[in-house]
């Protein structure tokens, strides 16, 4: 274990193309390979080739030896892995493992938004350079959007947000948000695909900077600790993991993860089968999937609207996943053996009751949707009881941090239609931040 608090110094990385190969360094925020014209992702790839441990003091930042990081922000936690007793007894299963993001005390999981999304958040702030004179620009569903309001907040990074109105409920925090975070929506009836098309123009305005979601290489890596966290407990590479998606940013990031502990040595070479799961009637990377096609199908955007509206798991939403980009998600479970499953309201329901009886915590719909299809391998016997699996539960705790406190609302600043233009937008946020 290092002391990271004395030792820690601006991460070395280079960036590379999947496609090609081709690695190059990264001289700002980089989000794809230059003087390519190939859809594909870019990776970090770290000087150090072993998985150096900070001191768990610096809560995420201690996996920094494998995050493109310049800084370390305030008040970070790192997912929590334990060995399962209660749910694993009940599935027959002699070896599951539960990567906990969110709020548990108990088990030492403070992360305050009660969402792994912190692990993206805490990353992608720390790659930007201090006073770069940028608003970054931020598209959710929900989790994503408080998680990065929060990390803004608490340390001053200027941030835009923007969401679908139906959506805000989930921008609720213990403190009232620093004025650096504003927020923008696109009005009630819209979904996530309408917010990123609003961020998108947003961040064509020279005072702004997109997140870049799948693309930069902090988030993904940031979401990677899961896996980190997970293998640095249990000794080796699970068999199976287990995670619902809506981007499959997660699952990719996970794969990566992989990649890199393989290369590392110490935890054996083995490829976890990404067993990733979207919840109906919204399955747009399931259908892909199952009909083996690299390509997600067409998707009318009423009928799309529709079923986003119908799922209780809102940040599955996603209508334009990372899916067919080369080092994309199809390119994961191809490689891994994985598979893509899905899940009702009503098995994710099931499955959260049964996880809070039986491991005394609740969780969110879409870590509940990831239970549930678990759940549906084990009563069809398609896994070994005796199999390493890792389960991550991507969100939890609300109930618990939620109780006894006074909680606060980010408001909308500004809602949009859906006819917006790129001027109107330009206008209204310049204004908005004072440029």
């Amino acid at each position: 274990m290092i002391d990271g608090k004395k030792y820690f110094k601006p991460t070395k990385y280079t960036l590379r193309s999947v496609a090609t190969g081709n690695e190059f360094a990264d001289t700002g925020w980089m989000l794809t390979a230059p003087d390519e014209e190939h859809l594909t992702l870019i990776r970090a790839e770290y000087e150090s080739k072993k998985l150096e441990l900070f001191d768990k003091d610096l809560g995420f930042y201690k996996f920094a030896s494998w995050l493109p990081v310049k800084r370390l922000l305030h008040g970070s936690s790192a997912p929590v892995t334990y060995k399962s007793e209660g749910l694993a007894k009940v599935l027959g299963l002699s070896n599951l493992y539960i990567t906990f993001s969110g709020y548990w005390p108990q088990r030492n999981a403070k992360m305050a938004t009660c969402s792994f999304k912190e692990t993206e958040a805490y990353a992608v702030c720390g790659r930007m350079e201090p006073d770069n004179g940028k608003v970054l620009v931020v598209a959710s569903a929900g989790n994503t959007a408080r998680s990065f309001a929060r990390v803004c907040s608490d340390n001053n990074i200027p941030l835009l947000l923007c969401m679908p109105e139906d959506n805000i409920g989930s921008l609720w925090f213990d403190a009232p948000v620093h004025d650096c975070v504003k927020l923008i929506v696109t009005r009630s009836g819209s979904d996530y695909y309408d917010a990123i098309h609003l961020s998108d123009f947003a961040s064509s305005n020279p005072h702004f900077i997109a997140e870049g979601g799948a693309k930069n290489v902090a988030r993904r890596d940031g979401m990677g600790t899961t896996v980190l966290s997970a293998v640095s407990t249990i000794g080796e590479i699970p068999e199976y993991y287990f995670q619902a998606i809506g981007s499959g940013t997660g699952a990719i990031a996970a794969w990566e993860a992989n990649l890199r502990l393989i290369e590392d040595g110490g935890y054996g070479d083995r490829k976890m089968k990404l067993m990733v799961s979207q919840n109906e009637p919204f399955i747009p990377i399931y259908d892909a999937w199952k009909a083996g096609s690299r390509q997600l199908f067409p998707l009318d955007d009423n009928i799309a609207r529709e079923q986003a509206a119908q799922i209780s798991a809102k940040v599955l939403s996603n209508r334009k996943p990372p899916y067919s980009i080369t080092g994309g998600l199809f390119d994961a479970l191809v490689d891994s053996g994985g598979d893509v499953l899905k899940a009702s309201n009503q098995e994710a329901e099931y499955a959260a009751d049964l996880f809070l009886k039986t491991e005394g915590i609740d969780i969110h719909p879409a870590a509940a949707v990831a239970t549930a299809t678990l759940i549906k391998q084990m009563q069809d016997r398609k896994i070994p009881a005796n199999a390493l699996i890792m389960l991550n539960i991507t969100g939890g705790g609300e109930e618990l941090f939620k109780k006894d406190k006074e909680l606060f609302y980010l408001k909308p600043s500004i809602v949009f239609d859906l006819d917006f233009n790129k001027e109107e937008i330009h206008a209204r946020i310049n204004e908005l931040f004072g440029f």
